[in-house]
């Protein structure tokens, strides 16, 4: 199940240009669903700051995740700003990547559903980045 620290990551990621677009909402919201958070659980953290906290005993595939998450939501409102991209890259080190991985992250991550090997192949491609 994906924590509720991963949540309030990307809500942090969404509000950072002053507004969570709807697409934004929807992303997150499907994230939730898809770990067994109900959306009345995480429609309140919307209207909340959160401390940038990134669980230090996660699995490589874990860490994947999280950045993946990031950086698909960071694509899908069509605008990429810088602040959300040295935020991403923030999360990328404290995730335990060296920063380099949002490079082949920007290039391959798209805001629409990616196969699951897509997501595989970009996952195996990451590694190469991950230092501890």
């Amino acid at each position: 199940m994906a924590p509720l620290a991963q949540m309030k990551l990307l809500i942090s990621l969404a509000q950072i240009d002053g507004r969570v677009a709807e697409r934004e909402q929807f992303y997150i919201l499907n994230i939730g669903r898809a770990n067994g958070f109900y959306p009345d659980e995480i429609e309140p953290l919307f209207d909340a700051y959160h401390e940038l906290i990134v669980p230090q005993d996660l699995t490589a595939d874990e860490k994947f995740n999280y950045i993946f998450s990031l950086v698909q939501l960071m694509k899908i409102d069509e605008r990429m700003y810088k602040e959300e991209m040295m935020f991403c890259s923030k999360i990328a080190a404290s995730l335990g990547y060296d920063q380099q991985v949002m490079f082949d992250l920007l290039l391959h991550v798209r805001a629409t559903p990616m196969s699951a090997e897509e997501t595989a192949s970009l996952k195996e491609l990451t590694k190469k980045y991950l230092v501890s």
